[in-house]
């Protein structure tokens, strides 16, 4: 069976390599893809032409071996061949060649050497499957005589008659050592074992573990096959478990990735031993580096969702299937984060261990926050630390993932660029390059769906919408509805929350690029205490930080957080310090002081487990990478060594008069009908009240003009304001309400 013999093999594969030739997307590319096209083609035409003249080996093997079983059966034509034994048959089986014996081979004339030392060309799939995964001569044969019922089905039939029985339809491990030529008991049957690179490296499987050995089946995987056949897809079996980044098609992609010192150290890293790498987290991009290190290094990478995959129940299985796929495609494996993993416990530490011997001799990297345990597995890998990448480094990324889905969603190119004041949108966001990308596409879409540019309130939502939902669990998610223009607070409180944004937006620069707080193992994040009476504005000036910045803000609900068993507080807060760290928003823990209070002498085990919870939170405040801001009424209720580690103190006082009337003009708003009578200068003048009690007189009077179905009027300012003093206890004064209180009172 050759290429001339079998016309419609070659036509097949004509037109499977046709079929590959990628349509040309820009008239100035058009002769380099026609030319890579015609390559590949080739290629196709060549792996084809060795896969076919090597199965016609095997297959004048095969007839020689049926010509002599035909010569020696008296009955080969019986339909019942392999269901009994007849004296005669037994007789046979007892002259038959013993274990020992070595099986004559065919001849094959001038041209055809025999089995042993022919070998394909080193540049075609078969010759490149030999080298990647250590196999002998001996190897490659018996991988042929497997595949060939996957290739021809007339090879069904034949090794069914070989067998003795037509149900078993593929090679033995007996028959495949018969048609090598060696006999049973030789050395060929430990090519067999467990630790075999046929077996070990995924490409041949063995059935009917309850058979002797040479009574067992052989099956050459699909992928396998596919892959000698020209497919490169990606083992069905690692669907949703593996992927290829988009990247991967276009090395040109990664713009400047190779001038990065990180990536040629991580390119050299795999080079060295087994290859194993792990990149250690301090708030970088580890994902996007370990893909573009894979393509710089000219390895296919392969994403795993190891989530996913700790969740199977065939995770052996899965395991050699992508060490196989790995090996196949010249591929290196990106592993993490591990913490989805959780190698700390028992199961975890076993799949991790399994992957890395799997993986071993190709390029592995995986990534975590954490450091990596020596227990985990036998090797130890080369540690890498992957720091942001800096202002200069995350304008690139912006720029380069904005241009490319402005492309993919055909975005007119007038429209496409990415301006200066966009790109400072984004400096206060962290994100890894996978999200970056999905934040790139949905502001994109965005701004298509208007045939406009993108605008930076795009990229706030697309932004927001990469938060993930973990935090959300633990604290209140608030989506910022105000803005500067909202608030009405003294020059200096403003000039304080103006300083927080600031330090927000260029904390990367500053503490990451600067290195302006080393040591310690100090975080970068940004603390922020709002301290001030109930109703001055803490809150929502902490709504309005957020809505400049393109973030969201969470309150943390201290009825999740505080536990009445040991050590249950603090994990707790653990659980939200970490998943804060992941979100581009602000964390509120608002009245702070009951979390955050003063420690005190021991005078009991209730003080001790207090001081501990204080002393761990003030280390945890310190190494957090996130935004933070604590508000309180009582600031002196704080311990002390929380202040020392505070980026910015806001102090929030009560408002006085001329603040009073700007917040009952802004509370009431514009729609609200007004009586010309409306005396708020009265109010901002008599009424002593903070910015959330005017809010809530504001509001009862809105309702009180809604029952009377006529204007507002002071009357209904009135009674609000004096349900209001009742309300917070507060006396009623008549040289606060002057003439307004008889005229209540006498209705």
């Amino acid at each position: 069976m050759t290429v001339t013999e079998n016309g419609s093999a070659r036509d097949a594969t004509d037109r499977a390599a046709t079929g590959n030739v990628p349509a040309p997307s820009a008239a100035d590319r058009v002769a380099t893809e026609d030319a890579s096209a015609r390559d590949a083609a080739d290629r196709a035409v060549t792996d084809i032409e060795v896969l076919w003249e090597r199965l016609g080996r095997v297959e004048q093997r095969v007839r020689h071996a049926v010509a002599d079983r035909r010569a020696t059966d008296p009955e080969p034509d019986d339909p019942y061949r392999g269901q009994y034994l007849t004296p005669e048959a037994v007789e046979r089986v007892l002259e038959s060649r013993g274990a020992f014996a070595s099986v004559p081979l065919p001849s094959y004339g001038t041209e055809q050497p025999p089995y042993g030392t022919e070998s394909a060309p080193p540049d075609s799939r078969l010759a490149q499957l030999a080298a990647r995964f250590g196999l002998m001569e001996l190897d490659v044969e018996l991988l042929l005589i497997a595949l060939a019922p996957d290739i021809d089905a007339r090879f069904e039939r034949l090794y069914g008659y070989l067998n003795d029985d037509l149900t078993r339809r593929r090679p033995t491990v007996g028959l495949a050592l018969e048609l090598c030529g060696l006999p049973a008991a030789s050395s060929g049957r430990f090519r067999f074992q467990p630790s075999a690179p046929l077996v070990a490296g995924g490409l041949l499987e063995i059935g009917d573990p309850e058979r002797p050995l040479l009574s067992r089946a052989l099956r050459v995987s699909d992928r396998v096959t596919a892959h000698l056949l020209g497919d490169d897809e990606t083992d069905g079996r690692l669907r949703g478990l593996v992927h290829v980044p988009a990247s991967a098609a276009d090395p040109a992609s990664a713009d400047g990735s190779d001038e990065r010192p990180e990536i040629r150290r991580i390119t050299a890293a795999l080079a060295t031993g087994s290859g194993l790498v792990h990149l250690l987290d301090r708030g970088g991009d580890p994902s996007g580096l370990a893909v573009d290190a894979l393509v710089t290094a000219g390895r296919r990478p392969l994403v795993v969702d190891i989530a996913a995959l700790a969740a199977t129940t065939e995770q052996a299985e899965l395991v050699r299937a992508l060490a196989a796929e790995a090996r196949l495609g010249r591929a290196g494996v990106v592993l993490g984060p591990l913490e989805a993993l959780a190698p700390e416990r028992p199961e975890g530490a076993r799949l991790l261990a399994a992957l890395c011997a799997a993986l071993s001799g190709t390029p592995l990297i995986a990534y975590g926050k954490k450091n990596w345990d020596p227990l985990w597995t036998r090797d130890s890998p080369v540690p890498i630390a992957v720091r942001p990448p800096g202002p200069a480094g995350a304008a690139r990324q912006w720029r380069q993932a904005l241009a490319e889905a402005a492309r993919a969603v055909g975005l007119p190119d007038a429209q496409g660029p990415a301006d200066d004041h966009l790109i400072e949108a984004t400096a206060s966001y962290r994100l890894d390059s996978e999200q970056l990308r999905k934040a790139a596409t949905v502001a994109t879409r965005l701004a298509a769906l208007e045939q406009r540019p993108v605008h930076p309130d795009d990229l706030r939502t697309a932004v927001r919408a990469q938060n993930g939902a973990g935090l959300e669990r633990l604290a209140r998610r608030i989506e910022p509805a105000v803005g500067w223009d909202d608030l009405v607070l003294p020059p200096a409180t403003r000039t304080q929350l103006t300083e927080l944004a600031l330090r927000a937006r260029h904390r990367e620069q500053v503490l990451g690029q600067w290195g302006m707080r080393p040591g310690g193992g100090r975080g970068r994040g940004v603390i922020a205490m709002f301290a001030g009476e109930s109703g001055t504005g803490k809150t929502m000036s902490a709504e309005v930080v957020a809505r400049d910045l393109g973030m969201e803000l969470y309150v943390v609900d201290l009825s999740t957080v505080v536990d009445k068993y040991i050590g249950e507080t603090e994990k707790n807060l653990e659980r939200i310090f970490v998943e804060a760290s992941d979100v581009n928003g602000i964390l509120l823990f608002d009245e702070a002081d009951a979390i955050f209070g003063k420690r005190s002498q021991v005078k009991d085990a209730h003080d001790k487990h207090a001081n501990m919870e204080s002393a761990y939170l003030l280390q945890r405040m310190e190494s957090f990478d996130g935004i933070a801001v604590l508000t309180t009424n009582l600031r002196a209720n704080l311990d002390e060594a929380f202040t020392r580690r505070l980026d910015v103190i806001a102090e929030f006082p009560m408002p006085d008069a001329e603040q009073r009337l700007a917040l009952w003009d802004r509370c009431l708003g514009t729609s609200i009908p007004r009586d010309p009578a409306l005396d708020l200068a009265f109010c901002a003048d008599r009424f002593e009240l903070a910015g959330g009690s005017i809010r809530a007189c504001a509001v009862t009077a809105a309702y009180l003009a809604a029952e009377s179905r006529a204007p507002l009027a002071m009357d209904q300012i009135v009674t609000a304001v004096l349900q209001e003093y009742r309300k917070l206890g507060r006396l009623v004064l008549e040289s606060e309400f002057g003439p307004w209180l008889a005229k209540e009172r006498g209705r």
